[in-house]
């Protein structure tokens, strides 16, 4: 019998991108289990979320740790507790240490909202609309030691409409990160993505040279290069 692959998510917040996850595995479209939620804050809606679907949920605060690295230590100890095949950040609002992201290299990946590398870090919505971008989205990335700085899996593109503030720039981002999200971890599940040895994307064993990108379908494939 061939194991089911386990995920575990970090996250810090309400966890929409989890009941994503948990929706995709229960409607048969993602081939794994939620082996474990965690998070930095005992009142994160992600952790009530995974109690009330039987998915052990823990939360470990950084109070009480002296150092980063002492405390990522501890939180992925106990991650690495349940098994994970993968493990994904979801709304994770921490730094992670050095140490502990090189030695899960290619079993990390991060949902970033926006079009990386464009709005590295906080208020990428706001810093959308500073900048007057026209266009923005999210991105799924493999996590590195450089803050939002990774090889990027894939993106989903929304436009910037006149009028748009971040609150509604924002919920309009959301509705496709969820997507995005499930279809990247669904590619990974079954081996068609991962991540070589000289950092590069591969899909389905060939390095990627863009981004996969989200279909209206909300599937993702390989975009069309540019013949001109």
């Amino acid at each position: 019998m061939i194991a089911m692959f386990r995920i575990a998510v970090l996250a810090s917040g309400r966890g929409t991108n989890l009941r994503a996850l948990i929706a995709a595995i229960a409607a048969n479209r993602l081939d794994a289990r939620i082996a474990g939620v965690f998070s930095d804050r005992s009142s994160a809606g992600a952790l009530a979320l995974a109690a009330a679907g039987g998915i052990p949920a823990k939360a470990l605060s950084p109070r009480g740790f002296e150092t980063r690295l002492a405390y990522d230590e501890a939180l992925f100890s106990l991650i690495e507790g349940v098994q994970p095949d993968l493990i994904v950040c979801a709304g994770y609002m921490r730094l992670l240490s050095e140490h502990v992201v090189d030695a899960r290299r290619g079993r990390m990946i991060n949902i970033h909202p926006s079009l990386l590398p464009a709005f590295k870090g906080l208020h990428t919505h706001r810093q959308a609309l500073d900048a007057g971008a026209t266009v923005h989205g999210a991105s799924v990335h493999f996590v590195t030691p450089e803050l939002d700085g990774g090889p990027v899996i894939s993106q989903a593109t929304i436009p910037v409409l006149p009028g748009d503030d971040e609150e509604a720039l924002a919920a309009r981002v959301l509705t496709r990160e969820h997507p995005l999200l499930v279809d990247t971890v669904g590619l990974i599940c079954a081996g068609r993505v991962a991540l070589s040895g000289r950092g590069q994307v591969m899909f389905d064993s060939a390095e990627l040279h863009a981004p996969l990108s989200l279909g209206d379908d909300d599937r993702l494939r390989i975009p069309q290069r540019d013949t001109a």
